[in-house]
């Protein structure tokens, strides 16, 4: 015997408006999105790692599936309840699915396999989506003149291998999102031509270093020293070769050794902050040092107006990888370091007489485009040794033509016309010679009260093993030679920055 209505009704468990195809829809969406994500979750946690594009789809992508389908039920909540009120019926009734049925077998497979793989395909380009977001083609070739000095200068750096977005994002899905945020402004002002040119820096709010170079570079492994030899040529026509041999202290110390050397800034019993009153952090009056046993030291620029109570109106960073090692990838070379590499490579025949002056000279000339530096590099060339040495012009054509192609190619990877980026607008803080770099702190002027430097000496983080010096003379020790300027200005090298004469 049927049952009546009214027994039917008292069986549901929801309200009569509940029971519509549109909230039933709503429902399995968001009940599958939810199981997803528990599925995700669990894999995450007992698969022994962190994966951010995993992390990316389970708490990001698939929750917006999830809220979509509780919006789709609501929906058809409210609907129902809107056609009860205008005296319509409530309830409306569910397609009845006999799967002894052949017809309704074949459509409910049929149903049930196109939305699973809908959901599949959903996720999956979901998924591809935010991946290609993150590959470094998007990142560098999207917004390609905006980009295009960043993308070309980390394409031939030492960081080449490494994923744009390890070093600017890092795992996990928070910066991820605030990475996103950023750069939809970052879009905007690329639309409607608001881009600075060129592009300031140092990026506000980067990622601490700990939570991304240091995954490779970690302060308890810097210790011991490192050879480092530098090639110099002269200005004159004999393009005068000269070397020096570096001893660099990189140790910095932590459980395993004492704190000494260039990072013993980074130590892990150290705690350096300082307070930059420039946007560049060139300007450095105030630094504070905290040891593990509590002593605290405040070293002030004497030279500097600044006082106590200005603290309040600048930010007390910490010192971080990138206070130093400011273009780890996004290098923008000198004309002069950049010649000198080439030379002692080969790329530049050293014995073509005044290479080295006329190329830095063109190097370092200003243009409007990157075509204009690539005329002028070639015909500044060639009118030079038609004019100053014809016979060479004449004999050695190919050499000539070799540096002129690969001054091109140094200028062009290098040096951005269009963007105004070069090696003056993006200062590299690592040494001294172009810019204030470690002098920004080591000049001599920064003292505590008591009268303690912050110390000058070259010593301090590095030994020349030894000097070739321009007029054949070859200095060697194993404890250090002591440094004589190439050129003849006495000891003013000793009171001023290098970077003073050498910026370009």
């Amino acid at each position: 015997m049927p049952e009546s209505p009214n027994n039917q009704h008292s069986k549901q468990k929801l309200p009569s408006s509940f029971h519509n195809s549109i909230t039933l829809a709503g429902t399995v969406l968001a009940g599958t999105a939810l199981a997803l994500i528990i599925f995700l979750t669990v894999l995450e946690v007992t698969s022994g790692g962190h994966h951010p594009y995993l992390g990316i789809i389970t708490f990001i992508i698939l929750p917006v599936f999830l809220v979509m389908g509780l919006l789709v039920g609501a929906f058809g909540v409210l609907r129902q309840q809107r056609r009860r009120r205008l005296g319509l019926s409530s309830t409306e009734k569910l397609p009845k699915v006999d799967l002894n049925n052949p017809a309704h077998l074949r459509a409910t497979l049929f149903v049930g396999g196109t939305f699973i793989l809908f959901l599949a395909m959903s996720g999956f380009g979901s998924f591809k989506a935010y991946e290609y977001t993150e590959s470094d083609e998007f990142c560098g070739t999207l917004c390609h003149e905006v980009m295009e000095p960043e993308y070309t200068a980390y394409s031939v750096s030492p960081h080449a291998r490494v994923g744009c977005v390890e070093c600017h994002i890092g795992s996990g899905a928070q910066w991820f999102v605030k990475a996103k945020i950023s750069g939809l402004r970052q879009v905007y002002a690329v639309l409607m031509d608001k881009v600075p040119r060129p592009i300031e820096t140092p990026i506000a709010n980067l990622r601490p270093s700990r939570d991304t170079c240091e995954q490779c570079h970690w302060p308890a492994h810097f210790y011991n020293e490192k050879l480092v030899v530098h090639d110099y040529y002269g200005y004159e026509d004999e393009n005068t070769h000269w070397k020096l041999h570096l001893l660099m202290k990189i140790g910095g110390g932590g459980e395993d050794g004492p704190a000494k050397g260039i990072h013993w800034h980074m130590n892990i019993n150290n705690d350096i902050e300082y307070v930059a009153t420039d946007h560049q952090r060139n300007e450095i009056p105030w630094v504070r040092s905290t040891h593990s046993d509590g002593t605290v030291k405040i070293f002030r620029d004497t030279e500097a107006d600044f006082k106590d109570e200005d603290l309040a109106g600048h930010d007390v960073r910490h010192m971080d990888c990138i206070d130093c090692h400011n273009r780890p990838t996004h290098h923008y070379n000198p004309p002069a370091r950049l010649t000198n590499i080439a030379m002692s490579q080969g790329r530049i025949d050293p014995t073509l007489p005044g290479v080295k002056g006329v190329v830095v000279d063109l190097m370092s000339a200003s243009y409007a485009t990157n075509e204009e530096a690539m005329e002028a590099i070639r015909t500044g060339v060639i009118e030079y040794y038609a004019e100053e040495h014809p016979e060479i012009a004449e004999t050695r054509a190919e050499s000539i033509e070799t540096t002129i192609v690969t001054v091109q190619s140094l200028f062009s990877t290098n040096i951005f016309p269009e963007m105004k980026v070069s090696w003056r607008h993006f200062p590299d803080h690592i040494g001294h010679l172009t810019t204030p770099g470690c002098f920004r702190c080591h000049d001599g002027n920064h003292e505590t009260e008591d009268g303690e430097v912050l110390s000058r000496d070259c010593n301090v983080c590095h030994t020349i093993m030894a000097q070739e010096r321009k007029d054949g003379e070859r200095f060697v020790s194993l404890e250090s030679v002591e440094y004589v300027h190439p050129e003849d200005i006495d000891e003013e090298w000793k009171e001023i920055n290098c970077s003073e004469c050498h910026e370009g």
